[in-house]
């Protein structure tokens, strides 16, 4: 049986009037019910509250987190989180993929020692505009080092003319296609999970439920890699 990790990748800012007040406590409802070893959130949201939005989402997975506050305000923060149950290998980057005078856009790159080794989680949220989208995503191949790496997130992308596909085809061949956007009927594949060709999607899935609190259902995937053992891994 091959081991695998789970890896789930969610935008969970609701529009169309779903969860208004971003209703935490069912958002972590969605990530405990799959149990990720790893999530990454887009559009996470503190502006306007009191509270740590980022750090009580990470508390639905693990201890290990890193954020990328692409919007920071005195009224609270805007952007994304990686948010993992194993260990991080060094220290996890954020890499400005910013375009123009477009809303600013990050990519956190994380390696993370799970228990089938050493793997490298790349997780973005991609502009709305086609010239915009391709510059970060030829950006985001640039950050595909490892043959053992995901790319996750929002990549915001439904035409194949200048596709996000296309760039990131040679480096990371393995992907979901799953419908995700709008969640009441889904129609754009807009949320994905790339895997390295060293890599295999053993499983793929969306959750309905998820549509009560966001207009984009989540992805989640059991992703394979070949077994490497190194020095502190299960």
């Amino acid at each position: 049986m091959t081991e695998t990790i789970r890896i789930m990748t969610w935008n969970v800012h609701g529009t169309f009037n779903l969860n208004p007040k971003f209703d935490l406590e069912g958002v972590s409802s969605i990530i405990h019910k799959w149990s990720p070893d790893v999530v990454a959130l887009q559009e996470v949201d503190s502006r306007g509250r009191n509270d740590d939005v980022f750090a009580m989402l990470a508390d639905a997975v693990g201890e290990h987190r890193v954020a990328a506050r692409s919007i920071v305000t005195e009224d609270g923060d805007y952007g994304q989180v990686l948010i993992s149950r194993c260990p991080f290998v060094g220290e996890p980057e954020v890499t400005d993929m910013s375009y123009q005078e477009r809303e600013p856009r990050r990519a956190i790159s994380a390696r993370i020692r799970f228990r089938i080794g050493e793997v490298t989680v790349v997780a973005t949220h991609l502009g709305l505009s086609m010239h915009e989208r391709y510059a970060q995503a030829r950006a985001l191949a640039g950050l595909v080092q490892s043959p053992r790496t995901v790319v996750i997130g929002d990549f915001n992308d439904w035409f194949w003319v200048m596709s996000v596909r296309r760039a990131l085809a040679a480096r990371c061949p393995v992907r979901t296609r799953l419908r995700t956007f709008p969640s009441r009927l889904p129609l754009l594949r807009l949320d994905r999970i790339y895997a390295t060709r060293d890599g295999t999607i053993l499983k793929a899935w969306t959750d309905p439920e998820a549509r009560a609190y966001s207009d984009h259902l989540p992805v989640l995937a059991d992703v394979g890699f070949p077994q490497v053992h190194t020095p502190g891994t299960g």
